[in-house]
């Protein structure tokens, strides 16, 4: 496991970047699954536009007017952050270099750098806004394409996913929350996929809709970049080890060195009792112990034994127990590999991908696609469930999770999506 670009670096090609350790394995590939996204949307608009099916909105707007004192003022805060913590890293390396991270979140930091940075940033703003200034600021009218918004769109999906994705997160994990909420919170990690694509989705509707986007062509454009977007985000989640992780495979334990290791029922309960400090912590006892056996079956034997089950050696979150002579930071291994569930939906999810952009052509009736999208994804995400480790729910003696809830109504609401769609298309068609 990789919790930060460093050690991928230095186990893939024997590279020591320091400063690497900055970038958070799960940061960067949700970083990346934005930007996949925004490419493959402003693609699917485009075509969309060339067709007729999205137009052009007129908006009036001022050339040459001066630069305002706020925006210098956010762009000389901008740079004193940056400048505050980066010559506080210089200056104070040794000890910024064992936790990055927390150094980040802390208030510790250089107030020369800050004000140094700070002041270079404010003042380029204004030498930019002096050189584009008319002695009299014009009025024009531009035709703004709607592939021309898609950074306003990824912003704001941005902010509003991860929100979402935190808010759904700590609700599903309210004791978690409750014992350290500002930890909670400022955490790298804990978001909840389907949390950010409900507030995402209302938020960038309400942007459509005021903005004159055509919605129904939006979210179609819209449903194959997010299954995309969904698969690059689990290889964050699946390379850092962020706890994103499937019930124990009990067909399988882990060595000391973190190597997946076939086991009999006997070993596996072996290593429950050795372990049992862990589980105890973990579960309260060791009688309801989340697991189900499954080992390689032989006519699979290509596939390598931790495409079954997976111990995270190195993860992120330090979950598990100390692994056999290493030191540092990132030392814990699961002492009982689990389901590496991350895998499962990185590989379904791209082949949905796939699927979803070959028929964003054949699909004409607004609306249908991104249906699609909803039950594609709410089905694949109900059975991975099966066997994901989550908080369950007690309504009326059934005991579903969180996601198990919301994929359902996903295929009920894509369903009816379609249901609804095909309903108007056929009445707005002139009767022969």
């Amino acid at each position: 496991m990789y919790p930060n670009l460093y050690y991928a670096f230095k186990d893939l090609l024997g590279i020591e970047i320091p400063p690497f350790k900055l970038l958070q394995t799960f940061g960067f590939f949700v970083a990346i699954a934005f930007l996949v996204a925004a490419y493959v949307l402003t693609k699917e608009l485009k075509r969309r536009e060339g067709l007729g099916l999205l137009k052009g909105v007129p908006e009036k707007t001022v050339i040459g007017k001066p630069v305002s004192m706020t925006e210098i003022l956010v762009h000389g805060l901008l740079g004193f952050v940056i400048g505050y913590k980066i010559l506080g890293f210089s200056l104070e390396w040794a000890t910024a270099s064992q936790d990055l991270q927390s150094y980040i979140l802390s208030a510790q930091g250089s107030w020369v750098g800050g004000l140094l940075l700070g002041g270079v940033f404010g003042y380029s703003k204004y030498r930019a806004g002096k050189k584009q200034e008319l002695p009299t600021p014009k009025e024009e009218t531009v035709i703004v394409m709607p592939h021309q918004r898609v950074p306003d769109i990824i912003v704001m999906a941005a902010v509003a996913g991860l929100l979402g994705a935190k808010i759904f997160h700590n609700l599903e994990n309210w004791g978690d929350f409750v014992q350290d909420p500002i930890g909670a919170l400022l955490s790298f990690s804990g978001l909840t996929f389907y949390g950010g694509l409900i507030v995402a989705s209302y938020v960038i509707i309400r942007y459509a809709i005021k903005k004159g986007v055509n919605v129904w062509q939006l979210i179609d454009s819209a449903a194959p970049s997010l299954m995309l977007a969904y698969g690059v985000g689990r290889m964050g989640c699946h390379f850092s080890g962020d706890g994103d992780w499937g019930i124990y495979n009990s067909a399988y334990v882990t060595d000391a060195a973190g190597k997946v290791v076939p086991a009999d029922p006997a070993k596996f309960q072996e290593m429950i009792k050795a372990s049992e400090q862990f589980f105890t912590r973990q579960y309260g006892s060791l009688e309801h112990i989340p697991h189900a056996a499954f080992a390689k079956p032989p006519g699979l034997s290509f596939l390598p034994d931790w495409f079954f089950a997976y111990g995270y050696p190195h993860n992120v979150i330090n979950e598990g127990v100390q692994m056999a002579g290493c030191t540092g930071k990132y030392c814990s291994v699961l002492p009982v590999s689990v389901y590496p569930t991350a895998l499962y939906e990185i590989i379904t999810c791209l082949i949905l991908f796939a699927v979803l952009y070959a028929l964003r052509k054949k699909v004409t009736i607004p609306g249908v696609i991104f249906g699609i999208y909803l039950i594609m994804n709410g089905v694949e995400r109900f059975f991975i469930e099966k066997i994901r480790v989550n908080t369950k729910y007690d309504i009326f003696g059934f005991h579903p999770t969180q996601a198990e809830i919301i994929s359902s109504l996903m295929v009920i609401g894509g369903a009816g999506l379609i249901w609804y769609c095909r309903k108007i298309h056929k009445a707005a068609k002139p009767a022969i």
